[in-house]
């Protein structure tokens, strides 16, 4: 395997990553900032409600964006065992 096929399936995995998890921690930044907001607004600082809505909010996107991750890591693997074949 040659530099070049090296860093091509480093920058194919990399790709793949921001892709799989981009979703997820948009979602976290997003109500993160929504409860920012609302704890300057109201000026209401407790710790609970920071992780609670957070964790909740993640865990139903993880629900709704499962099989679109799992396409995702099926088909980098699909990639990569079809360069394994090509090369070897």
């Amino acid at each position: 395997m040659t530099e070049l096929e090296v860093m091509d399936v480093a920058r194919d995995a990399l790709t793949t990553l921001l892709l799989t998890v981009g979703p997820i921690l948009a979602v976290a930044l997003v109500v993160g900032l929504f409860i920012a907001f609302f704890q300057a607004l109201t000026q209401l600082q407790e710790m609970t409600l920071t992780f609670v809505p957070k964790i909740m909010a993640v865990f139903a996107a993880l629900m709704f964006t499962l099989p679109f991750m799992g396409r995702n890591i099926s088909d980098l693997m699909t990639r990569i065992a079809e360069r394994i074949i090509v090369g070897g």
